[in-house]
């Protein structure tokens, strides 16, 4: 069966002659046709214009640029205190919390002394079972003497009573410090400050079991801080005790002198760096804890074009210059690379001896 009418047999035309319209569009604008010779990309100049009046221009050329890289670290203190509990009990109660700035002496937590004081009685009868077995062992030694010296008692059999007595003397001296030291931790059922600081970590909460040993807080003096940053060994290789290097504190909005003061030698084997600390000056706002970027050069100077950062103009993903040529600014696509302070590197698009817009002038 034959389909007889026009306007249905045709009627696809007009959608497919839009689709190939466009297509011929996108190929014009990228250049593929009606453009003559090819540009590289990045080189293409689009749009020439005229110079506006009393536009600042810049000729690039190649300079030489220290490869500064930031290596993230911690500020930390470094006198750091970690308060605990000699003997392991309960906690009845935490006097600080973290941020507290406290003094030397003041009271940071409480401890439940009642495990202690149990603890204490039983070393003391501990104490006096030794020393009763002492003084039985001493008063056999006293009699196999006697008996030796008659040779009444074999020479073994005085050997051993002499032993057992000599072995429940060191017992009750063993018994003795126990005592000694059981008093002396309950009479520490308070923890307190050793200097002046702030607490930088509170670790436990009233009513968990201290451990012997164990930290409850932590605290550290704010006023001698330093940056410890790990740092790749091969960049760790260029830096000497001693040496001076660019700390920047992103929270402050600064970049202070510091001094580095200490290499660890090891190298973690995991991630291939090296702990690196650089003593800070005091700074007002500087504290324990802050996040911190060491600036380091970790190669040799290199060739690079520097631009001015505000003379990059940026299109969605693209960025662009204008260049001025003839008395006429063209702008020209590029690819940036890494920033150094108001200035970036350009890695792509220009070359030495072309001049660049660095602003956009103002009207006649």
């Amino acid at each position: 069966m034959t389909d007889h009418n026009p306007a249905m047999k045709h009627k696809w035309l007009i959608p497919a002659a839009a689709i190939i319209a466009l297509f011929l569009v996108i190929l014009y604008a990228l250049g593929l046709i009606g453009a003559g010779d090819k540009v590289e990309p990045g080189t293409q100049d689009i749009a020439a214009k005229p110079v506006p009046p009393n536009a600042r221009t810049l000729v690039v050329g190649q300079r030489k640029t220290d490869d500064v890289q930031f290596w993230p670290g911690t500020i930390r203190s470094r006198t750091v205190a970690r308060i605990a509990p000699k003997y392991t009990t309960r906690i009845i109660s935490i006097e600080v919390n973290a941020g507290d700035s406290v003094k030397k002496g003041q009271v940071l937590a409480r401890l439940d002394e009642r495990e202690a004081t149990a603890s204490l009685n039983e070393a003391h009868a501990r104490l006096a079972a030794a020393r009763a077995q002492a003084a039985q062992a001493i008063a056999d030694e006293k009699r196999i003497r006697v008996l030796y010296e008659k040779q009444a008692a074999t020479r073994e059999n005085y050997d051993a009573v002499i032993a057992r007595s000599r072995a429940a003397q060191a017992n009750v001296k063993q018994a003795a410090n126990a005592v000694e030291q059981l008093r002396v931790s309950l009479g520490e059922n308070s923890l307190r400050a050793p200097f002046d600081g702030i607490i930088s970590q509170r670790l436990k909460e009233p009513g968990d079991m201290g451990l012997a040993g164990e930290p409850i807080v932590v605290l550290q003096k704010p006023e001698d801080l330093r940056l410890e940053v790990a740092i790749p060994n091969f960049c760790a290789s260029r830096v000497r005790t001693g040496m001076a290097v660019d700390v920047r504190v992103d929270a402050l909005d600064k970049v202070l002198k510091a001094k580095i003061d200490e290499i660890t030698p090891q190298i973690d084997i995991e991630t291939r760096t090296q702990l690196v600390k650089a003593a800070l000056p005091k700074t007002e706002g500087l504290q324990p804890g802050l996040l911190a970027w060491l600036m380091l050069n970790c190669s040799d100077e290199h060739q690079a074009i520097l631009i001015p950062v505000s003379a990059v103009l940026h299109y969605g993903q693209l960025e662009a210059v204008t260049i001025v040529k003839d008395d006429h600014v063209y702008t020209r696509h590029i690819r940036t690379g890494k920033q150094y302070g108001d200035e970036v590197e350009v890695l792509s698009g220009l070359r030495d001896g072309e001049t660049i817009l660095i602003n956009s002038g103002s009207p006649e």
